[in-house]
């Protein structure tokens, strides 16, 4: 059984259907176990799939989301759903980094956030996209996000 603070989630214990599309997908919020302490928390996503906005093929790329919570903390079942949901979006790849970005800012209002777009080539060039909500608080271990620069096959 649920407790009940976390009645209002939606997506956990059972069969979620994939959103249509990321205005339709619910991210949904729990309360910061730990708040008042500083840590940072990092989401990875290395299958990330959206498609071209002009010619309709798929795009992918390595997301890499770290953040240092406030009151509360993003949903990990939600936000996997909320990813799955752009796999048939079609939008650029700043379009898509950013939205992310900028959708779990507006939700949780994290203390900070950084968020990282590397982009597999289209037509050989790879495209990768970096948005941060300003300087990281001093003393909290972020570590490096540990994504190679493509190198193709040379």
């Amino acid at each position: 059984m649920v407790s009940e603070p976390y009645d209002d989630l939606t997506q956990l214990g059972g069969p979620s259907p994939l959103p249509a599309s990321p205005g339709e997908a619910k991210l949904e919020k729990v309360v910061n176990p730990h708040a008042g302490t500083p840590y940072c928390i990092r989401f990875t996503c290395p299958e990330f799939t959206s498609v071209c906005p002009v010619t309709g093929q798929p795009d992918f790329a390595h997301l890499v989301i770290d953040y240092i919570p406030a009151g509360h903390i993003v949903e990990s079942k939600s936000l996997k759903l909320y990813l799955s949901s752009f796999r048939n979006h079609a939008a650029f790849h700043e379009d898509c980094t950013i939205a992310i970005a900028k959708r779990i800012e507006a939700e949780i209002k994290p203390e900070w956030l950084r968020m990282a777009g590397y982009w597999y080539p289209r037509g050989g060039i790879p495209i990768d996209v970096f948005y941060q909500t300003g300087t990281p608080p001093d003393g909290i271990w972020i570590p490096d996000q540990g994504v190679e620069p493509y190198r193709g096959r040379g």
